[in-house]
């Protein structure tokens, strides 16, 4: 793990283990063995402190988790972190084989009883710092920045990011010293830590700034207007008690100190041990290298377990293309400079035939001394006849990326045979992320070469055509290897269920390239008219806005929560019908549409909400997304992204597009057909209705859509107590509301709020309804019974 030998001047590294247990557990996908033991926090827990073994050689790392059980903080506060729930029990079975490998890599591992992570952290930072020792803190814990000195850093690696005393005043608005005093004004929730009401960060930091500390600002409590003065006086009790909570203690008596911080040899054969009962192979494969730790980080990035080649000769390229050819099925993957597939331009290309043997071929690294590579162009037509060959099945991972950028390089890719992205997604839709490093750790238990690994993240991040062809040609090649790997593995369990075989086959498949060819193709828009509707909008936005200030009877920044929330509710007393987690009174959507109900600002500021958005979503943006060279706009279709299988769109959203507005409407208006064509919209008929007909076989849903009668109209006619052609507008769509909503299973509740009727009333609507449809509340509950049963149902 770590040189025992060299002198001590490198940082001691003190780990918050506790912290990046339950930011692990959350941030990584559902991982587990093959008989189901859960891993992922094993894994983000372990591989944070792999990275940092990598990124501080030689200095010493010490882990340091909660003990179990109350600490002094509940002898102070009884409520202390009552609102927290029990630890979920996949994650507590993960804690264990966490700190049995922290063991066998030789780390120190620290659990005092009686107190918390924190404390034991801060005692060792503050030993260090007295020997003038540096010291990094490795955390996600806000709390931890109070921490924060001269000698003492905090660290992120699950963000990358470092904060020293300058990060600390950019991040909170208040140096180190005052960190406490401002955790105390704003309160935690997560540990049920009383702070002042309705004040935040913003206003915690600016009441620091100004009086300098937690006691000056008590002491000018008096002076202090309205009703967050009101707040600070009324929690002039408890702020000393919060205080003291939030400070973590730098001098709990410790049975270690950081002499004591050595690192013992790694045990090999323990962790072989341990990697193979967890499944996890690459760490596996790289456990016994005499090199340690760094040299299995280096070994992972490096993709030494595997053979790749760079292409950069014709005699080389060619032999390759004709064990492409011969081979039944060709992983394929494109390197380009951008994610937008109507402006990426090509860097290279990657092939795998075989598990473990893979190629890249460079054709446009223009970096300065970037080796000599093949021409793009001539590398393009060598490859057209495999590519353009429907008779030579393709696999890939979102393939229909790689179909639109070659279609425009002048190549049209036949034979898409698989697609690793949609395998997962027809497989289980919510079990992870698609993203080939989420199904890479998920069903082959391997850590991928990430692309900011060899481009770097944010501002530093450098496009692919920059990277050097020695950096890129791993990750590149990698790619195409876990593309097969990954389709075998996928392709078995799919096979295992012939009806999700047959929509993967039947249906996504197919509408993958149908879809690259609907982006490609794009759409016209009038950009004029979008601006002039602007135009419009903005001259309504102006008048919406006079009449909120009239009414409120001042002026207010009408797209501020926080003004909104002052008038609606400290000035005008509105009823508060619920509150943000740090409990303040929300001006949430959902909240102003119930108020609306009854009170004319909320409408107000609905509506100028309402056009705000449309304004700049669409008829400002559109108009600056169009395409130069096409003239067109070009939206991206996902078909792995939705729960249900629905398409989504994105850069831009074309499909949120409101219709029930006036101003919605005129936004479609300005998506016109090319000249001697026209636009047509289609839409199926009660389609949701019309499957429970069938599927339930209700004999009055059946036989009225044999005749072709107006089912809402029925409804409203049999719930109404009316005949059919004295069915008013409004009953028809209350009627439409509880035909969609109870075959969704809405409650009597749920309905009658969305009706605005009394929940009695709504009640008979539903008992009516079952009674007029009694397949329908047969099959519910027949389809109930099953997911009892069997814990799992089935659609058609």
């Amino acid at each position: 793990m770590v040189n025992q030998s060299a002198p001590q001047t490198k940082p001691l590294i003190l780990v918050d283990g506790s912290s990046y247990l339950f930011r692990a557990y959350h941030a990584l996908p559902e991982l587990s063995t093959g008989d189901g033991r859960p891993t992922g926090a094993v894994r983000g827990v372990i591989g944070m402190l792999r990275k940092l073994a990598k990124d501080y050689p030689d200095s010493p790392i010490a882990v340091v988790f909660d003990a179990k059980g109350k600490t002094f903080r509940n002898d102070l506060y009884a409520e202390y972190k009552a609102n927290r729930p029990p630890m979920p029990g996949d994650l507590a079975e993960q804690i264990e084989p966490i700190h049995e490998i922290i063991r066998a890599m030789g780390l120190p591992l620290l659990i005092v009883p009686d107190v918390e992570a924190d404390d034991v952290i801060g005692t060792l930072a503050a030993e260090a710092t007295h020997q003038q020792r540096d010291t990094v803190i490795s955390t996600g814990d806000k709390d931890m920045a109070q921490l924060v000195s001269d000698h003492v850093t905090l660290v992120n690696t699950m963000t990358d990011t470092r904060m020293d005393r300058a990060g600390v005043v950019e991040k909170f608005g208040v140096p180190p010293e005052l960190i406490i005093d401002y955790l105390a004004l704003t309160g935690d929730s997560v540990d049920n830590i009383p702070g002042v009401d309705k004040v935040g960060p913003k206003t915690a930091a600016k009441w620091l700034g100004e009086h300098g500390s937690l006691e000056a600002v008590m002491a000018a409590a008096g002076d202090f207007p309205g009703k967050l003065g009101e707040n600070l006086r009324a929690a002039l009790d408890h702020l000393p008690l919060s205080r003291e909570l939030t400070r973590i203690r730098c001098d709990v008596p410790l049975d270690v100190g950081i002499a004591d911080l050595v690192p013992k040899p790694a045990d090999e054969a323990r962790l072989q041990a341990l990697f193979a009962d967890l499944e996890f192979n690459t760490w596996l494969e790289e456990t016994g290298s005499a090199a340690g730790a760094e040299a299995s980080a280096s070994s992972a990035a490096s993709g030494s377990d595997r053979r790749w080649h760079v292409v950069d000769t014709w005699d080389a390229l060619d032999g390759w293309i004709g064990r492409l050819a011969d081979s039944p099925l060709i992983a394929m993957d494109t390197e380009t400079t951008s994610l937008a597939y109507m402006a990426a331009k090509l860097v290279g290309f990657s092939f795998c035939v075989e598990p473990g043997e893979s190629i890249y071929v460079p054709v446009a690294h223009d970096y300065p001394d970037a080796p000599p590579q093949l021409p793009l162009d001539g590398v393009l037509e060598r490859l057209r006849p495999l590519l353009e060959d429907d008779q030579r099945p393709k696999v890939g991972q979102n393939l229909k990326y790689d179909i639109s950028v070659l279609a425009r390089h002048g190549v049209q890719v036949r034979g898409v045979a698989h697609d690793t992205m949609l395998e997962s997604y027809v497989l289980n839709s919510t079990a992870t992320r698609h993203d080939m490093d989420s199904l890479a750790l998920k069903y082959l238990n391997i850590e991928t070469i990430h692309y900011e690994d060899v481009a770097g993240k944010g501002a530093k991040q450098i496009p692919f055509n920059e990277v050097s062809v020695e950096t890129a040609a791993p990750y590149a090649a990698e790619d195409a290897d876990i593309v097969l790997k990954l389709h075998r593995a996928l392709s078995t369990e799919l096979e295992t269920i012939p009806n999700l075989a047959k929509v993967y086959r039947d249906i996504e498949i197919p509408l993958l390239s149908v879809l690259a060819g609907i982006e490609r193709n794009g759409v016209i828009i009038d950009d004029h008219m979008l601006l002039e509707q602007a135009h419009d909008m903005k001259v309504r936005m102006q008048e919406i806005e006079a009449e909120a200030h009239d009414m409120a009877g001042e002026s207010f920044n009408i797209g501020s929560p926080k003004q909104i929330q002052a008038i609606l509710y400290d000035k005008m007393e509105l009823p508060v019908l619920a509150k943000t987690p740090k409990g303040q009174p929300s001006t949430a959507e959902s909240v102003l549409q119930d108020l609306a109900a009854d009170y004319a600002l909320p409408k107000l500021i609905l509506d100028y909400r309402s056009l705000s958005k449309l304004c700049s979503t669409y008829n400002e943006k559109l108009p600056q997304m169009v395409n130069k060279q096409t003239g067109r706009l070009h939206t991206s279709y996902h078909q792995a992204v939705t729960a249900t299988g629905r398409l989504s769109s994105s850069e831009p959203n074309l499909q949120n597009i409101p219709i029930r507005t006036a101003e919605g409407r005129k936004i479609r208006q300005a998506f016109i057909a090319p000249k001697g064509y026209t636009l047509v919209a289609a839409d199926y008929s009660q389609i949701e209705l019309r499957i429970m007909a069938h599927l339930s076989g209700d004999g009055g849903l059946v036989e009225a859509f044999a005749q072709g009668q107006d089912i809402h109209k029925i409804t409203a006619a049999e719930v109404f107590s009316t005949k059919l052609d004295e069915v008013t507008a409004d009953q028809r769509r209350a009627a439409k509301a509880i035909n969609f909503g109870l075959i969704y299973g809405m409650s009597a509740f749920g309905l009658a709020k969305q009706l605005g009727i009394q929940r009695g009333e709504a009640q008979e609507y539903v008992n009516l309804y079952f009674e007029r449809y009694p397949g329908v509340k047969l099959y519910m509950e027949t389809t109930r019974n099953k997911a009892k049963e069997a814990g799992y149902v089935e659609t058609v």
